[in-house]
């Protein structure tokens, strides 16, 4: 965005982003807080039933997979920077990914203090080039140019494509909040933090630098210091995108075969699978991913916003079971919802196609209305 855009309109589109990221992480988020539940096993009773929540858990699983693959491409060419280009990146990314795999199927406990030094280490750095630039008269609020041009709307479903996933599987950490208190400070801390400060620095640096390639900015300007942040950063991400994917396709197979699966295989499926599109270039496609990341996961959003608040079809049966201390069982759950994914095929189609407004917002919007209008329909 920095390096496509003025910073005035990436800062429109940021916000246009966050808000609907707000809306929905809050949304979907006080849902699994209530009911205790991940967001693959919530799609079971807001819509979907047992199979379409199966599509859900597969959906949210590739895109974690795509993540991996995206993190592990940015470790790499974090290594490579070390090592001044010299190593071969297919290879690099092979073990890179191979390693980081094991290391977290193997509930390797280091790895949970990353998280503690990548967050504060990788501010302070971003911090520290904007200071240093300011301070060389290299940051200046102006009309950027650049071969790549993005529009605010453009922009705007990038930003949200690029959170949507972490806004609908908010549930997966959602579920062990306290308070309505606590959860709302969790995400609107994080998208203050993340899209406004972060993102603004970010976007100011990407310009005076003209690069918007992350490795180069850090190490170029922070050296060693800057390489290990990005490294830790991307360790810690890839330990949530391993997570998330893992309980998707967990939920997904015991759907589809009836038994539980060990998290160990799964976790070295998904992390070999990530590894193997991080060595085919899936970096070069990321403003894509994110674009269809952006259409893909609102839909969803949308449809179990509605059926949880306002169709309420499951809100009797999830409050007598929480009672029981337990979940409902298959003869009390829908097998597929129809008008669920046909409302989330809709809601896609409407944000791929249509060019006016944010492409995010109006497949959430189209998927939530036209759910309504088929549950309505089937009802009478």
């Amino acid at each position: 965005m920095g390096n496509s855009m003025t910073f005035w309109e990436a800062m429109l589109a940021s916000c246009l982003g966050s808000l609907l990221l707000e809306g929905v992480s809050f949304g979907i988020g006080f849902a699994g807080m209530k009911e205790g539940l991940s967001t693959s096993l919530l799609s079971r009773w807001c819509g979907f039933g047992r199979i379409g929540s199966l599509i859900v858990s597969i959906i949210i699983a590739i895109s974690s997979i795509g993540w991996f693959g995206v993190q592990n491409s940015v470790l790499a060419n974090g290594i490579l920077n070390a090592f001044n280009y010299k190593l071969n990146f297919e290879i690099v990314t092979l073990f890179s990914g191979l390693a980081f795999t094991f290391l977290v199927a193997s509930g390797f406990k280091a790895l949970t203090l990353t998280a503690k030094i990548a967050v504060p280490l990788f501010f302070i750095v971003i911090l520290y080039i904007f200071l240093s630039l300011i301070f060389n008269d290299s940051i200046v609020i102006q009309n950027h140019s650049s071969t790549t041009k993005l529009s605010v709307n453009e922009a705007a479903t990038i930003v949200a494509g690029g959170f949507m996933m972490a806004s609908l599987t908010t549930p997966d950490l959602s579920r062990y909040c306290k308070t309505k208190k606590h959860l709302f400070w969790m995400i609107t801390l994080c998208i203050i933090v993340g899209e406004f400060i972060i993102n603004g620095i970010s976007i100011l640096i990407a310009q005076a630098l003209n690069t918007a390639d992350i490795v180069d900015i850090v190490t170029i300007n922070a050296g060693v210091v800057g390489l290990i942040s990005v490294i830790l950063s991307v360790v810690k991400v890839n330990d949530v995108n391993l997570y998330t994917s893992s309980l998707g396709l967990a939920n997904a197979l015991q759907i589809f075969t009836g038994k539980k699966w060990d998290y160990f295989k799964i976790t070295i499926c998904v992390g070999l699978a990530g590894t193997a599109l991080s060595m085919i270039g899936i970096l070069d496609h990321f403003v894509d991913f994110l674009s269809i990341l952006g259409v893909i996961f609102p839909p969803v959003a949308g449809v179990m916003l509605i059926d949880y608040y306002i169709l309420k079809t499951s809100r009797k049966l999830l409050d007598e079971t929480r009672k029981k201390g337990k979940l409902p069982d298959d003869l009390s759950t829908p097998l597929i919802g129809w008008s669920a994914i046909i409302a989330c095929i809709i809601g896609t189609i409407v944000g791929v196609s249509l060019k006016i407004g944010i492409s995010s917002l109006n497949s959430i919007l189209v998927a939530g209305l036209a759910y309504w209008f088929f549950m309505r329909f089937k009802k009478h």
